[in-house]
């Protein structure tokens, strides 16, 4: 136990060192006044103009219609991937639902994989389709969070930066960097980088085995660093040629959190409000921490069948130490505990355990996180997300005190509510939406490995990873169906762009409006006590929408578990 705490320690204590490092690194980035070479002649390539200073519109329609053409550059690749070179194993292309699950997947930050990557993709398609998108769509998230901050932050404007200026700085000076250092340590620790689709080894018994490999440690450089999730094999980061020691798992969980939580120094750098910064960083981590309380205690516990079995859970090879299934022997419970809390909670997706096999509370906690979306979030759109319910906070507090509510100096109005209501029930209205027509859809339970309250959560935990733009997945489930392509595709897109947008419009509003002086009334923000306002209303929120259909998967299953029911 102790030790399993120190592990804790050392990674959330380095996760926040990094806060001020990367964050300051981000704000001269994002407010540096030149552009070096690589920028200048991008720019030219594209025909755009660095100069030009974007609405909230034009930004938006600049980030909508790009990622929309990558998006189909994508589909169109996987689709041709037979006709492709570079493949010695050739791989077929995929089917068209298939194909725009995938682009919709990774052009959304989400990496959903319905398919096994290994099996059905080539490493071109690896690299030229899965890194790409990797790449450019958290290169979005960052640039959009960038253009929100910038909103919030001037006062009588009406723009709030431009697109591509961001988008491509993001790419250049961030993304990159960064990615080629830990690729770089990914291959040192035994990560493969080649372009060889496998390698084959005589084995003793005689018989020939066939090992695939590819560009795995590019791949999984910024699957990490930009929050994206999926994996170049099918068992994601338990597979050890994606997580071959402890340092890599430790390198995964810090690459995860360093953009998201990274942002909320550079907010407070860019705006001159570093303690608000840190009171938003402040929010992430005791939402954080709660959560990973919750998963570790209760896969710690484990199965309690088996102690009424007679089996001691502290000697048995089955229970050493808690629930074992599904998990690494090397990993153990407190690093898979921790990993599980950081892939939802940093919406990354990256798995080094089998969530189908966490307890049933312990399979709650990432499907929370994921409802949520406010814990740390993917990059760029996590701190967003956490805006929109910090001017839902305050806005709650003034009409509690009948006084128009304030943010940061800008009076919050209709309009700005109107749309950040707007952006908050996009994500249940799709959760919930889609969970509830699976769940009626004919032959959508041929998919399902369990059945009761179980495989609800399957299909539960399905939709929410797709709407969250997290990827992850309790793996019971069929998703490589035209139903499920389809509609978790859809759910991506909804996710992504229909809470991305009306908070962008609120950032171009707030950008438009004079300051405000602070009066007796204003409600300070940049305190511990808004930040315990702030994780109450998250959760509050969160937990009038959500737990209904929690109850009916997760929290019925530890109950019936506890009756001796099992699913």
């Amino acid at each position: 136990m102790v030790n399993d705490l120190v592990q804790f320690v050392i990674v959330v204590g380095m996760a926040t060192v990094l806060v001020a490092v990367c964050g300051a690194w981000l704000a001269r980035v994002l407010t540096s006044p030149g552009h070096v070479l690589p920028e200048r002649m991008t720019y030219g390539l594209m025909g755009v103009d660095p100069g030009e200073a974007m609405s909230w519109k034009r930004y938006g329609m600049a980030l909508l219609f790009s990622n929309g053409a990558m998006m189909l550059l994508g589909y169109g690749l996987l689709r041709i991937q037979g006709l492709l070179p570079f493949d010695s194993l050739e791989r077929a292309a995929q089917t068209a639902d298939l194909a725009f699950n995938t682009a919709a997947s990774f052009i959304t930050n989400t990496n959903w994989q319905s398919y096994s990557g290994e099996s059905s993709l080539s490493n071109f398609s690896q690299m030229a389709v899965i890194t790409f998108l990797m790449m450019v769509s958290a290169a979005t998230g960052v640039a959009a969070c960038a253009g929100f901050i910038r909103g919030l932050g001037r006062k009588s404007a009406r723009d709030i930066g431009n697109y591509w200026v961001d988008f491509t700085r993001v790419t250049y000076r961030v993304l990159m960097p960064i990615c080629l250092v830990v690729a770089l340590i990914y291959v040192w620790q035994g990560m493969p980088q080649t372009l060889n689709a496998e390698a084959v080894a005589d084995t003793l018994e005689g018989p020939a085995q066939h090992l695939l490999m590819g560009p795995v440690a590019s791949l999984e450089a910024i699957k990490h660093v930009g929050t994206n999730g999926g994996g170049f094999f099918g068992m994601n980061a338990a597979h050890p040629y994606e997580n071959p020691t402890p340092l890599t798992n430790t390198i995964h969980m810090l690459c995860m959190l360093l953009i998201p939580s990274a942002l909320t120094y550079c907010f407070g750098t860019m705006l001159l409000r570093r303690r608000q910064g840190w009171a938003f960083f402040a929010a992430f981590l005791v939402m954080f921490l709660g959560f990973l309380a919750v998963v570790y205690s209760a896969e710690q516990q484990g199965n309690p069948l088996l102690a009424a079995l007679g089996v001691d859970q502290q000697d048995s090879v089955l229970q050493s130490g808690g629930n074992m299934e599904g998990k690494e022997t090397r990993f153990g419970i407190a690093q898979t505990s921790l990993f599980v809390t950081v892939t939802t909670a940093a919406t990354t997706g990256s798995v080094d355990a089998m969530h189908d096999s966490l307890t049933p509370l312990g399979g709650l906690v990432p499907i929370a996180q994921m409802m949520l979306n406010d814990v740390f979030g993917g990059d760029g759109v996590g701190f967003i997300n956490l805006i929109t319910f910090a001017i839902l906070t305050v806005f709650l507090v003034g009409m509690m005190i009948g006084r128009t509510p304030e943010f940061l100096g800008k009076k919050i109005e209709a309009r700005e509510m109107k749309l950040v209501m707007l952006a908050v029930l996009a994500h249940p209205f799709s959760i919930l939406g889609f969970t509830a027509l699976a769940v009626l859809w004919p032959g959508s339970q041929d998919s399902l490995a369990n059945v009761g309250p179980h495989g609800f959560s399957e299909i539960l935990y399905a939709y929410t990873s797709g709407t969250a733009n997290n990827g992850s997945a309790f793996a019971g489930l069929n998703a490589n169906t035209p139903f499920f392509n389809t509609t978790i595709g859809l759910a991506m897109l909804i996710g992504r762009y229909f809470t991305l947008l009306p908070m962008l419009a609120v950032a171009g509003s707030l950008a438009a409006k004079k300051t405000v002086p602070e009066g007796p009334g204003t409600l300070p923000t940049a305190t511990p006590m808004f930040t315990i306002l702030l994780v109450f209303v998250v959760l509050v929120v969160g937990g009038l929408t959500f737990l209904p259909a929690l109850a009916l998967g997760p929290i019925v299953e530890h109950l019936l578990m506890l009756a001796g029911h099992l699913f």
